[in-house]
């Protein structure tokens, strides 16, 4: 898998590459010359309330505030930096996010919360997704090949949403560990009692904590949305400007690629072409297209190296005592 995937990654680079080739590198720097001291602007804002957001959408996947909004933050910066760099299919670093927070909660707490946070945050993908294709509806004609492509993207998110929360609310953790203990391996009774329990906690909360759920998928809403503010404001320093809905509908679009090509790390060059033929549909250009696409990816970068730094950082305090990590 892990050979599938740096395979896809280097497809995916060469994809990019050739698009920028295509459109025109001199096109593409053009378009980067407009943004000057901007770049800067984009990089901080809205990218840090949409990042502060988030973290107070994975709080309230806990049954209680237990852990410091500081230390969630980081853990947040660290997991998402993992799942970008690391061909973990979006994967790993929700383990490392559990992991950082060892120092403040048990994993009886943590690895719950990062599986409720990451139901809640594509529940409010999907439902982000929905207003993009009412926006695209008032602004463009339905037969349109984009419109359709938002409701298939749509279609499927539901299946693998409502695929996701049955899993969690189905025992199917309990199964497996009934699995584990027949097969008799050495470790599979400690296993099978950490999976019962996390099946416990996973039913219990969303049956007792419905506040708690809704206000983690408002968050994460109020998340992807200003990424439809920080897209409006990109475009303007390139010199494109669009109404608020339009940037919506590619921000919803490219939202919806990025869940269907989890598997491609980081998405590379799916989710550029992907937002190329976006630009394309909506009449604004293929240059503008990839160009907003890279400059995406300069603030990208940026923000993986602020979460390694914290990954880093972190490392050392969640390096428990084996009785005191019991104790927690």
């Amino acid at each position: 898998m892990r050979a599938i995937r740096f395979l896809l990654l280097g497809c995916g680079a060469a994809l990019l590459a050739v698009l920028v080739v295509r459109i025109g590198p001199a096109a593409v720097l053009s378009s980067f010359s407009q943004l000057s001291w901007r770049l800067l602007l984009v990089l901080c804002f809205p990218f840090s309330l949409m990042m502060l957001f988030d973290t107070l959408g994975w709080r309230f996947a806990f049954r209680r505030d237990l852990v410091p909004f500081p230390a969630l933050l980081s853990a947040r910066l660290a997991g998402e930096a993992f799942n970008l760099t690391t061909p973990t299919a979006s994967v790993g670093g929700e383990a490392v996010k559990a992991w950082l927070l060892r120092p403040h909660v048990p994993l009886d707490d943590s690895v719950p919360s990062v599986i409720i946070a990451k139901t809640t945050i594509t529940i409010a993908q999907g439902a982000f997704l929905l207003l993009g294709i009412a926006c695209a509806l008032s602004t463009l004609q339905p037969g349109l090949p984009l419109v359709r492509g938002m409701e298939w993207l749509l279609a499927v998110e539901i299946i693998a949403v409502s695929g996701f929360v049955l899993v969690q609310v189905g025992g199917v953790m309990g199964g497996v560990s009934r699995v584990l203990n027949r097969l008799g391996l050495p470790w599979a009774s400690e296993r099978s009692e950490a999976l019962r329990r996390l099946d416990g906690v996973l039913l219990s909360f969303y049956q007792r904590e419905p506040r708690r759920l809704f206000l983690s998928i408002a968050c994460h809403f109020v998340g992807w949305a200003l990424g439809a503010l920080e897209t409006y404001l990109i475009l303007r320093f390139l010199g494109v400007p669009v109404p608020l809905v339009t940037a919506a509908v590619i921000e919803a679009f490219g939202t919806a690629v990025r869940f269907a090509t989890f598997f491609v790390p980081a998405s590379l060059g799916v989710l550029e072409g992907g937002q190329v033929a976006a630009f394309v549909a909506l009449g604004l250009g293929a240059t503008p297209g990839i160009s907003f696409s890279l400059v995406r990816r300069v603030r990208e970068v940026a923000w993986v190296g602020i979460g390694l730094i914290a990954l880093a950082a972190m490392r050392p305090a969640s390096r428990l005592p084996a009785g005191r990590e019991r104790e927690g």
